[in-house]
């Protein structure tokens, strides 16, 4: 009624405004104007009285659909009967059943029905695949079932034209793999529209294996060819490869060749390549790759901004790549901008900001850097949070962090925690993050660790040059805690058994250790074990030896790096049957003997892991004082010093040196030869016999000596994750007395040029899931001990159960 009023009163006002315009004489054409303007006022008005009424849906209708159910279509909708109808939710309706992959086409469409509206959804589903089939594949020699499960297309799936296309690109690829890169590949849809069912064809047109025959480099001015073709992966035909073109590969030379360039300072360089087949043997292939190298630009002046805390005299000492006079690239430069980030990290500073920005000096002609720094503050450690671990106790993890609640962010104390958690073997991986606190000065850290397996039961055998065949049993658990029943993991104790059989030795051990004995850091441990050995002089051992003892340890670290240790240790030794015919000095050592040895030592260890070593030292020295009661009494000491040097492309250079020393003393007139150094063979000098080098009886038995000096350069390569080749260079010798090493003797008394002997050779270091390989040739470089030419190299071999 109100509506009705609205519109009549509205109406009348239209008519008084006509008659007064045209009493007055104004034009008609305003006259239209003005009642135009009106008329669309009124309807305004109305049309903001009137809100739309939706209609409710009042029924569904699906047709087309053959396997899928009308219920599974409705199931996967929004829109429901009895709903409003929205476009905006048949819109999301529409592509929801794309998504669901099952049809080709969908259409959605209305009608007036029972008062509100009815919905037609009309589709048109997909094939199913019923059979995949395959003609004119003869090279490659997978069963069609085999070959079936690498494509994206499946048999009884719904038809996938994309997939179809993929699968294509796999076929080829498989191809281009074998060199045949101008194999055709196409297929056919066989679809039958009465059981919509489809059948899919691949053939494939072979052709000819295609090789390259040459890959030419133009435009190159600063480098020569032959430099840049060592960047390929890329490789012409030859005998030692087979030539095949991948145009990934291809594609990642260009990059490669390209990223190059940009590393030598050729910042605009453009890298382009061409691939043709020759002109009369379109199997063979011209490569020609074009470079385009541009200006080589070198860096001008470095300049710093925004610092407060750091001296720009100290921020300037950070930088190691881009540095005024020298090449200048984005990779440079992105690595002293870490290496500025690291300064303001091991200061606190973990939210500074670093932004760099370039400018060419047109005078110079030189590339200008600056480098913004944003300080932000100093943030400290709120809390530390353990994530990851299962099975290791946090404890475990707290007590190797170098950095503390309360303290700042320190990197190196991050760096050298992240390197003894590693250290532990437990991890897999070990790293840090950050998490917020309702303080901006203080962050809590975060520890994420992914451990590892820390038990083995193992089985097997391996063979060296110094024991032959052994086989072992072995029970270890590197992360021991015999309190945490029936698991017993997680303390970081240590613990072992073992038992071996071989060829010429045998040995049963038992180990355990305690790191932190009552919470406190001292370690506690100890050992049990037999070992014997059967007499073979090939491996230097002229008589039996059996050796039935154990010890009692204690270790501390004294500071970050270095540790101290004391021993104590009581073996029975028997000696007997010597070689026949043998000399007094073997006579003399058969028998049984009790040692009971006490035994100070100090490590210094920096090494950054100590299972895969890049950088560090070892050093190592202990005081063997026996005579505490047993039955020899004599005073030794031995040390160790490694240096580990990192070098390009993941080598290293370790420089070792072994030096030994030993005196009897009160009754014992000798060092009984089980407590003697030795040398030669595969762990100290190789190209000699195992215990060859030093002092022999008349009947060329090795005797050991009291002194000792060995030492080792190896520059160790990696090829593979699990191989590295390695070349070495042995020297040392062994004394028959104490004072010998000091004199010009060599180790069969005789004068030889500094009484050292030396080898060189080179080796393979294997990692295999069984255990590591050591194969080494050795060539030795002097005459070995007792023997009258120095002979021809000798390889040394070892393979055992893990490293």
């Amino acid at each position: 009624m109100r509506k009705s009023i609205f519109v009549l009163l509205s109406a009348l006002l239209l008519l008084n405004s006509s008659s007064l315009a045209l009493a007055e004489g104004t034009p008609l054409d305003q006259t239209e104007q003005k009642t135009a303007a009106a008329s669309e006022t009124a309807s305004s008005v109305v049309s903001e009285a009137t809100p739309t009424v939706l209609k409710n849906v009042t029924a569904i209708e699906i047709t087309g659909n053959k396997a899928i159910s009308s219920n599974v279509i409705v199931s996967k909708m929004k829109t429901r009967i009895g709903s409003a109808y929205q476009e905006n939710i048949i819109s999301d309706d529409l592509k929801r059943l794309y998504l669901l992959g099952f049809f080709s086409d969908i259409k959605i469409d209305t009608q007036d029905y029972k008062g509100g509206l009815k919905i037609l959804i009309t589709v048109v589903e997909r094939p199913i695949i019923e059979k995949i089939s395959f003609l004119g594949i003869n090279l490659i020699t997978l069963k069609d079932e085999k070959l079936k499960q690498q494509l994206k297309s499946k048999e009884t799936q719904y038809l996938d034209y994309p997939a179809l296309a993929e699968d294509v690109r796999i076929l080829k690829k498989m191809y281009e793999k074998m060199g045949y890169s101008q194999a055709d590949i196409s297929y056919k849809v066989e679809a039958n529209t009465v059981t919509n069912k489809a059948n899919i064809i691949f053939t494939v047109v072979e052709g000819r294996k295609v090789r390259i025959k040459d890959i030419l480099i133009k435009g190159n001015q600063s480098f020569s060819a032959g430099r840049i073709l060592k960047l390929l992966k890329t490789k012409r035909a030859w005998f030692f490869n087979a030539g095949v073109l991948k145009d990934e590969v291809l594609k990642e030379d260009a990059q490669r060749i390209k990223s190059f360039y940009q590393r030598e300072g050729f910042t605009d360089v453009a890298v382009d390549y061409e691939v043709k087949p020759d002109a009369k043997k379109s199997y063979l292939l011209f490569i020609t790759i074009k470079v385009t190298e541009g200006k080589k630009y070198l860096v001008g002046s470095v300049e710093v901004q925004g610092n407060k805390d750091i001296t720009e005299k100290e921020i300037l000492k950070t930088l190691s790549e881009c540095i005024p006079g020298k090449v200048f690239s984005q990779e440079s430069m992105k690595k002293d901008v870490v290496g500025i980030q690291g300064l303001y990290f091991d200061r606190g500073y973990i939210s500074a900001q670093v932004q760099e920005s370039t400018l060419v000096n047109t005078a110079s002609g030189r590339v200008d850097i600056t480098y913004e720094i944003t300080e932000n503050q100093v943030v400290y450690v709120d809390k530390i949070k353990i994530k990851g671990n299962i099975k290791t106790k946090d404890v475990v993890i707290r007590r190797e962090m170098r950095i503390l609640p309360g303290e700042r962010f320190d990197g190196e104390k991050l760096r050298r925690s992240k390197e003894r958690l590693t250290n532990l073997g437990y991890f897999e991986e070990v790293s840090y993050d950050t998490e917020e606190t309702g303080e901006p000065s203080k962050k809590n850290l975060v520890v994420d660790v992914k451990e590892t397996k820390t038990g083995a039961f193992s089985f097997g055998g391996g063979y060296s040059t110094v024991d032959q065949f052994v086989g072992f049993v072995e029970v270890e658990q590197k992360n021991f805690d015999w309190r945490n029943w029936p698991y017993f993991t997680g303390a970081g104790q240590s613990l072992k058994v073992r038992a071996s059989i071989g060829n010429l030795s045998n040995g049963f051990e038992l180990s355990f250790t305690e790191p932190w004995m009552f919470d406190y850091p001292v370690s506690f441990g100890f050992d049990l074990y037999r070992r014997t050995h059967t007499r073979d002089t090939d491996v230097g051992y002229g008589y039996d030896e059996a050796v039935t003892g154990g010890d009692l340890r204690l270790g501390k670290e004294l500071s970050e790096y270095l540790r101290g240790d004391l021993t104590y240790r009581l073996d029975q030794i028997k000696i007997s049957n010597p070689t026949t015919p043998t000399s007094q000095d073997l006579l003399d050592e058969v028998g049984t003997n009790v040692v009971s040895v006490i035994s100070p030592s100090l490590t210094y260890d920096s090494r950054d892991n100590v299972f895969n070593t890049r950088k560090g030292s070892l050093l190592t020295g202990s005081f063997d004082f026996a005579g505490l009661g047993g039955d020899k009494s004599y005073t030794k000491f031995f040390g160790r010093a490694s240096h580990y040097f990192p070098m390009p492309r993941g080598a290293v250079l370790e420089v070792r040196g072994r030096l030994g020393l030993a005196q009897p003393y009160g009754t014992t007139e000798k060092i009984p030869i089980y407590e003697r150094f030795f040398a030669g063979g595969a762990y100290t000098i190789r190209g000699y016999e195992e215990r060859g080098v030093g002092p022999v009886d008349t009947s060329n038995n090795p005797l050991g000596g009291a002194s000792m000096a060995v030492g080792n350069i190896e520059y160790t390569y990696p090829l593979f994750s699990f191989l590295k080749v390695a070349a070495f260079y042995d020297v040392g010798n062994v004394w028959e007395k104490l004072g010998d090493i000091f004199s010009s003797k060599d180790g069969n008394g005789g004068i030889n040029s500094g009484g050292f002997k030396t080898g060189v050779g080179l080796g393979l270091r294997i990692n295999t899931p069984i255990g590591p390989i050591m194969l080494d040739y050795g060539i030795p470089m002097d005459k070995a001990s007792g023997k009258d030419t120095k002979g021809s190299g000798r390889f040394h071999f070892s393979a055992s159960h893990g490293f």
